[in-house]
């Protein structure tokens, strides 16, 4: 796969914010835009198999759940959705909730659903800028509002809602009491430094995500043996022909790709399917 240019897709969502700039521009009719879903080109046949997503957020999103793959395909669904955030910014005192702050049994999550309860059940954390979150399919899990969030995950849109806030929408309680792993968060891995450039953020069966830090002028090779993604946080550069610059993502297969920096440093996020 030649080096090609991810299209931003704008997605609009009820906790979103109006004015998402610099990351891409308002909605002419108002909307509010939650989600940034990159994308390739219509008319291509085969999507990336992991979606890059930014996300931005004025109140709290539903406390939902995704399922895994054997649950996903029980369903008639090709897989299930792990996923991973990356919290690009933050207001102060800005929370996400991962887990719950004790194991239930199938009937007390369904009655913990039908009552409201869940929202006293899950556990909410303060983030800030830089910090990862990995949420493997099955956990019960929430995103707060005043964040931007840059997100991997596998290819899928299936969420099951357990919690919304009064927004009127649907809720999946048989599918999330079906998927849910309901009791304490897995424990998350510490981020790991390949390389003065390179930071390993997470590693799980489906993806690795990696945030590389380049210098001001100097010029890289990044081996893209597997389909690799790289979404643009800060700084501005070219890959091959392709300009980049915050708010940008690209994606290769079986390539190289040259990466020369401008004239600040280019944070970037990584994500690819493989090892390490």
């Amino acid at each position: 796969m030649p080096l090609e240019r991810l299209i931003a897709r704008s997605v609009a969502k009820p906790w979103g914010v109006a004015d998402p700039r610099p990351w891409t521009q308002p909605s002419a009719d108002g909307t509010r835009i939650g989600e940034l879903w990159y994308e390739r080109r219509d008319g291509v046949i085969a999507p990336p198999s992991l979606l890059l997503k930014l996300l931005f957020t004025s109140q709290p999103l539903s406390i939902q759940v995704h399922p895994d793959d054997a649950f996903a395909q029980s369903i008639g669904l090709p897989n299930g959705k792990t996923e991973a955030w990356f919290i690009v910014d933050a207001v102060p005192g800005a929370k996400v909730a991962l887990g719950l702050s004790r194991t239930c049994t199938p009937h007390q999550l369904r009655q913990s659903i039908e009552d409201g309860s869940i929202s006293e059940l899950v556990v909410w954390q303060s983030v800030v800028a830089g910090d990862v979150i990995s949420v493997p399919a099955g956990t019960i899990h929430a995103i707060g509002g005043g964040l931007i969030v840059a997100e991997v995950q596998q290819h899928s849109d299936t969420t099951f809602r357990l919690f919304d806030y009064g927004r009127q929408r649907d809720l999946h309680v048989d599918c999330a009491v079906a998927a849910a792993h309901a009791g304490v968060a897995p424990m998350q891995m510490a981020s790991v430094r390949l390389s003065h450039q390179r930071m390993l953020l997470v590693s799980n069966p489906h993806f690795v995500l990696e945030r590389i830090d380049l210098a001001a002028d100097s010029v890289w090779r990044i081996e893209a043996a597997q389909q690799t993604s790289l979404l643009v946080l800060s700084g501005s550069g070219r890959a091959g022909s392709l300009e980049l610059t915050a708010g940008e993502a690209i994606i290769a297969e079986s390539d190289r790709i040259e990466v020369r920096v401008g004239a600040a440093p280019l944070s970037c996020l990584v994500t690819y399917v493989g090892d390490v």
